[in-house]
Order: structure tokens, then C-alpha cells, then sequence
């Protein structure tokens, strides 16, 4: 299975995703960590898709042995989504977009200011730069799950129902 979880720095997904990852014994894939370290590999290089790329590479590894894969990235454009999809179905695997929200803007404004980095040497960006981030209008189907409104159990419960009917669907 493919679990991925976008939205905006600050919204929670990190959060989400490392607990579901965990609770499943998935495969975790943080876009954040795969870009700083090809950051620090070559520094102010523009490195693209170059993060997507590579957490492509890894999930569908991972996906090929049979593990649940787990990714964690802003996926702000139509073509990083469809390339999630592509995989999951080149790997014939369910497939979950999660689209992780926080609808209060003062509240997803004060976790972006409040934010400590824990990745060694990675920056986080400013609620500026939250606010005037690429991030394109969903199209297609998604589970969106907004944190200003559930709590840390409760999006992990309406996830973990959505993936069971996923998987019940399935077989």
C-alpha cells in the first residue's frame, strides 16, 4: 500500500505521517530529509524535482518487497500527485492521497512560527513563505483531513477507516 500525505509546512502532516508509519511498521519517506541531504551534497545547486525523484525510487523499492510505503511531501503540483498514482499502479498497490489541511490560519500560522527544525541543518520556512508557497488546487480524489478541526486520534482513526475500505474494496 501507498499512503501518501500532503499539505502545506505547518498543517501535520509530518506529524500524521510518522504516527501511521510507525503504527503500520511502514516504510517512511520525508521529502524534507531526502531534499536537505541533496542540498548538502551541493550547495545553493537548484535540485528540482530531484527529492521527488529519489522518494520514487525508494517507495517503489520498498513497495516491491511487499512493504506499506509511507511518503510525507508538500506534493504541491498535479504532476508529483499523478506520479504517486502512477507508481502505486505500476506496483499494483491501494493507494491513499491524503491531503492534510489547518483550516484556523491563525493556528497554522502560530505551528509555522513555533516550528523547530529536527532535521540537522534544515531551515524551516516562514509562515511568508507558507503563505505565498506554489500549491496548486487539488482535481482529484483525496482524503482531506483538517487538523484545526480533529485531533492527532482522530485524523489517524478517519485515515486508518478510509485505508480498511481500501483494502476491504480491494480483495
Amino acid at each position: 500500500m501507498l499512503i501518501v500525505f500532503s499539505g502545506l509546512p505547518g498543517s501535520g502532516k509530518t506529524t500524521l505521517a510518522r504516527e501511521l508509519a510507525a503504527s503500520r511498521s511502514a516504510a517512511y519517506l520525508r521529502i524534507d530529509s531526502i531534499e536537505h541531504a541533496l542540498r548538502s551534497i551541493s550547495p545553493g545547486s537548484d535540485i528540482g524535482p530531484g527529492g521527488y525523484v529519489v522518494a520514487l525510487a525508494i517507495a517503489g523499492g520498498n513497495l516491491s518487497l511487499g512493504m506499506a510505503v509511507v511518503a510525507d511531501c508538500v506534493n504541491p503540483v498535479a504532476e508529483s500527485r499523478a506520479a504517486w498514482r502512477e507508481l502505486a499502479r505500476a506496483s499494483a498497490v491501494p493507494h491513499l492521497d491524503i491531503e492534510v489541511v489547518c483550516s484556523n490560519k491563525a493556528e497554522h500560522r502560530r505551528r509555522v512560527e513555533q516550528r523547530r527544525s529536527d532535521i540537522p541543518g534544515f531551515v524551516v520556512p516562514d509562515w511568508t513563505s507558507v503563505e505565498t508557497h506554489d500549491y496548486q488546487p487539488w482535481t482529484g480524489d483525496r482524503l482531506i483531513v483538517d487538523t484545526a478541526v480533529l485531533s492527532v486520534e482522530d485524523a489517524l482513526r478517519l485515515i486508518e477507516d478510509r485505508l480498511a475500505s481500501l483494502v476491504y474494496s480491494a480483495d
